[in-house]
């Protein structure tokens, strides 16, 4: 299982990347492989601000359909539209070309509230 260095985790298996003042979040690998094949991804909170932990989208697999939690308060700048079109690419590359959404954040203070690497790690267990 991968677990990147250079970002911060939830327990709810999103991570984020922060570039100066905005941040990419996607799903873990850890979540991916759970969810099974990813078929549908639907985000409708492009433009709004949300407070850390609300719900940001959906994901949905073979198997079930999961909410996806914003890792910390901000405004979502852009949605990726690599996966309305290929959500499959979320299962192959989760880190990478595989990101949900863009955003400005407004408190980083909440990014000390993350889980490390290590951390993430031993809550799933690798």
């Amino acid at each position: 299982m991968n677990i990147p260095a250079n970002l911060k985790y939830t327990k709810d298996h999103e991570w984020i990347r922060v570039e100066g003042e905005t941040a990419y979040v996607g799903i873990t690998d850890f979540a991916q492989g759970e969810l099974g094949d990813i078929v549908f991804v639907e985000i409708e909170t492009v433009g709004e601000t949300l407070k850390k932990e609300e719900v940001f989208g959906t994901i949905e697999a073979v198997k079930t359909v999961s909410d996806m939690f914003i890792p910390v308060s901000g405004v979502i700048l852009e949605m990726n539209n690599l996966i309305e079109d290929t959500p499959e690419v979320v299962n192959k590359d989760p880190y990478g070309k595989g990101w949900m959404i863009k955003i400005k954040v407004s408190d980083p203070k909440e990014l000390s509230d993350l889980l490390s690497p290590e951390k993430y790690s031993a809550l799933v267990g690798a």
